[in-house]
């Protein structure tokens, strides 16, 4: 079998299960609403915001060969993250924003170790690079898989799918501000608003072509709304109307690179 083909399956059912573990690491699930709670960051992630800045433009296409010259201050975040493992004492906002922005920055971390190639699932590896350990909290190894399935997805906010990104072109816009206790809901109500009414879906109130991360998560979006359309129109400017015919674009895996 095609080497790539394989990859493409494996990182498909790694879409659509959550068996991964969270190998111990405790976390918080999203608690009842509460508007009067001001969230404080307990965390500094100032560096990382300023790499965003200098190196990911308004589309969210990335510099990559700018994070390579770089490198050595985006690995003194990464290894920050490692050395401040979630606490009981964080609030979900600060774990949620923690999980994001470790996605994140080791999604950047891989590439720039590998750069360059054309497309992330180009980085040789076991199986697929999304099941590559190499991301470590405290004294455990993890896999981007693990960051995702074994924690975002279990802390039962369907917006991570649009605050994470893969490193291609099909995948959220990656922004260029650092996921923080105090601005995580407010940017991931941006990030989800941007990429539903960007070309990554083509919608009209008859049809809707969608990108894949619609059916790939759909269980998740379906926990907090009755149906894909219901979920999307809370945040599309034009609304899909509920007998609409319903599609689903190819996934673009080139990478999000500037050049």
């Amino acid at each position: 079998m095609n080497k790539n083909i394989l990859i493409s399956i494996i990182v498909s059912v790694l879409f659509i299960t959550s068996c991964i573990s969270s190998k111990g690491i405790d976390f918080k699930k999203k608690p009842p609403a509460n508007n009067n709670k001001i969230d404080t960051s307990v965390l500094d992630h100032s560096n990382w915001d300023l790499l965003l800045k200098k190196y990911v433009d308004d589309q969210g296409f990335v510099d990559y060969k700018g994070f390579v010259k770089d490198k050595q201050k985006l690995y003194a975040y990464t290894d920050y993250l490692s050395e401040h493992s979630p606490e009981d004492s964080w609030s979900y906002n600060e774990q949620l924003a923690y999980f994001i922005n470790v996605y994140n920055a080791n999604t950047i971390k891989l590439v720039v170790e590998n750069y360059p190639v054309k497309s992330i699932k180009d980085i040789s590896a076991t199986f697929s690079p999304f099941l590559k350990n190499f991301i470590k909290i405290d004294d455990k190894t993890f896999s981007l898989a693990d960051i995702e399935k074994g924690f975002l997805q279990k802390m039962n906010e369907p917006k991570i799918h649009f605050a994470i990104n893969c490193a291609s072109y099909s995948c959220p816009k990656l922004m260029r501000d650092a996921y923080t206790a105090e601005n995580v809901e407010k940017l991931m109500n941006t990030a989800v608003q941007t990429f539903i009414n960007s070309k990554k879906n083509k919608i009209t109130p008859n049809k809707a072509t969608l990108s894949k991360i619609f059916k790939w998560y759909k269980k998740d979006f379906l926990n907090t709304s009755e149906s894909i359309i219901d979920y999307i129109n809370q945040y599309s400017d034009v609304k899909i109307e509920a007998n609409a015919i319903i599609d689903y674009k190819e996934y673009n895996w080139s990478l999000n690179d500037t050049k």
